[in-house]
């Protein structure tokens, strides 16, 4: 006979299982259910959008260029007896540099002179001679030939005569080139020969040079895409304001303006050269220095801007997150103009006055609920600014912020 037994055990084990299991399956869909309803609100740091002005500018690399380098080079050659400058020296149009020895070009003029002297006597003498033929010649007392013949002979010592002076020039004229003057004014480079050596005018090497710094000019290349609105400002009678900053592209050296366009596209670069003039009074701008330069080509008047932090990129575009007044974010597509790293220009999507995302936007999707950081939930969002996004690279339009632009202010913190 069988024990019934292990079959009423079997049976509840199996009752005790399907009961475990179906407390198991009624928890899950209790707790699943009241997950959404207890999600917490997020905190997230806003700003208002504003009115305001918004500079654009172009922004290139450029290389400091002197409006003139001169080397200076002797026009004769002799023994250099003295030098008159100091290395790094600032000097003037005209001042003395250098001394050649002269004394042989002196000596030379002199030989001249006295060359000249005799063959004028033998002109008096030619001339008086020729008033005596044509008296004589009016008294039937001499040919006609001797007259002719001692008129050629006062021509050609008239032409002789000439020829000395043309000597004497010369003379004087190396007289002056030993006496070296600094043909512009500028800043004077290293000194190239010591006194005491021999130069000569087939000399490349020079004494020294000599680079104009003020004024001083930078050129630099845009794109070509963004010559048009350049040119369209030049030719319209506006002067272009150039702003040169350090190679770091943090600190401001000087402003000048824009001076000068190319008259062609480089076709292995595809940009244009530009020049822009600098006082550089204090000869903060170096010969051949790389700098970044910011040319302000207009300035966009009553532009809707927030802080660059509130501009999203994502599947959809350019979004941001708008702060409807039941303290919900809604996704809203935008469309941006020019930035300066710190605002972004709004010019379809938001108005001035729409409450913006700028901090927290990772955290948020169309529809979710936020608290304001450091604010109550009745208390009005306040403008916040941003904190500048990183830069793009050269030759991309840039725009640059000046002190008479609406930029938001900071909200509590």
């Amino acid at each position: 006979m069988v024990d019934p037994k292990p079959k009423r055990r079997r049976r509840w084990w199996i009752i005790a299982v399907l009961v475990l299991v179906i407390a198991v399956i009624a928890y899950w869909k209790h707790s699943g259910s009241k997950a959404p309803h207890a999600a917490a609100a997020q905190s997230v740091g806003v700003a208002k959008a504003v009115a305001g002005s918004m500079p654009e500018t172009v922004e290139a690399l450029g290389t400091v260029t002197p409006t003139a380098t001169v080397t200076v080079l002797p026009q004769l050659s002799g023994y250099l007896t003295a030098v008159g400058f100091t290395e790094g020296e600032t000097v003037t149009k005209g001042q003395f540099l250098a001394q050649i020895d002269p004394r042989p070009y002196q000596v030379s003029l002199e030989q001249y002179l006295a060359q000249q002297a005799k063959d004028a006597a033998t002109l008096a003498q030619a001339r008086s001679d020729l008033n005596r033929y044509e008296i004589l010649q009016r008294q039937d007392s001499i040919s006609e030939q001797t007259v002719a013949d001692q008129r050629f002979l006062v021509q050609q010592d008239a032409a002789t005569v000439q020829v000395d002076q043309a000597n004497i020039d010369s003379a004087k004229l190396n007289l002056a080139y030993c006496h070296i003057t600094a043909p512009v004014a500028g800043k004077v480079g290293l000194r190239l020969v010591d006194p005491g050596n021999y130069v000569t005018s087939g000399s490349t090497t020079g004494l020294a040079v000599i680079t104009s710094i003020s004024p001083i000019t930078v050129i630099f290349a845009v794109p070509q895409t963004e010559l048009s609105p350049i040119l369209a400002r030049v030719q319209s009678g506006a002067v272009l304001t150039a702003s040169a900053y350090s190679s770091d592209d943090t600190t401001k050296i000087a402003d000048g303006t824009l001076t000068a366009i190319s008259n062609q596209v480089d076709t292995s670069t595809g940009t244009v050269n530009l020049r822009a003039t600098f006082a550089n009074a204090n000869s903060a701008l170096f010969p051949n220095e790389f700098v970044n330069i910011h040319l302000l080509v207009d300035t966009l008047q009553n532009a809707t801007l927030v802080p660059s932090p509130a501009v999203q990129e994502g599947a959809p575009g350019s979004y941001v997150y708008v702060v409807n007044t039941d303290d919900t974010v809604s996704v809203q597509n935008v469309t941006t103009g020019p930035t300066d790293g710190t605002n972004t220009v709004i010019t379809k999507g938001v108005d001035p006055g729409d409450v913006v995302v700028v901090d927290g936007v990772d955290r948020l999707k169309e529809g979710s609920k936020i608290t304001v950081a450091g604010a109550t939930p009745a208390a009005t969002p306040a403008a916040s600014g941003a904190a500048g996004a990183a830069k793009t690279g050269k030759h991309k339009r840039k725009h640059m912020s000046d002190t008479g632009t609406t930029t938001p202010t900071p909200a509590p913190q």
